[in-house]
């Protein structure tokens, strides 16, 4: 790590923050999801398990994979830097995905009012994993090829 600069350094704390809370909220979140509350989202639309059972699965696949795996890549960005990027990188894509998903079935089926909630709750997780992604490709070789 000390071969990058220090605003590299300092955006990849940034970037490690935000995942790290934003992992620490989802599960939160999720945990209330699998307990089997309605949890209700800023589109009108509610995750509860009871009524969808998609919503159980990737609940589960928060708590037990990306939550995890998050905050483990977080920690190992510090002991093992090159293990800690992997996990990092691969949570990102995680990230992406899910909440490209979420958002994607926010607007075909619940026509969201968007506004500021919305905006936070559904593509923040696109723009978290984009942004640890963008700043991989830019550090790659620092960072890969120690």
């Amino acid at each position: 790590m000390q071969e990058l600069s220090l605003v590299s350094q300092i955006s990849l704390y940034v970037l490690m923050a935000l995942i790290g809370v934003y992992a620490l909220l989802v599960g939160g979140f999720q945990a209330m999801v699998l307990k089997g509350k309605a949890m209700k989202n800023p589109d009108g639309s509610s995750d509860n398990w009871h009524e969808q059972k998609t919503h159980y699965g990737i609940a589960f696949a928060d708590l037990v994979l990306a939550c995890p795996v998050s905050i483990a890549g977080i920690v190992l960005v510090f002991v093992a830097p090159r293990w800690g990027y992997y996990l990092l990188a691969l949570v990102s894509f995680w990230f992406i995905w899910a909440n490209t998903m979420t958002t994607a079935t926010s607007l075909r089926f619940e026509k969201p009012n968007i506004n500021l909630n919305w905006l936070i709750v559904f593509p923040s997780g696109i723009l978290i994993g984009l942004t640890y992604i963008i700043w991989t490709l830019i550090h790659f070789d620092i960072i890969y090829c120690l």
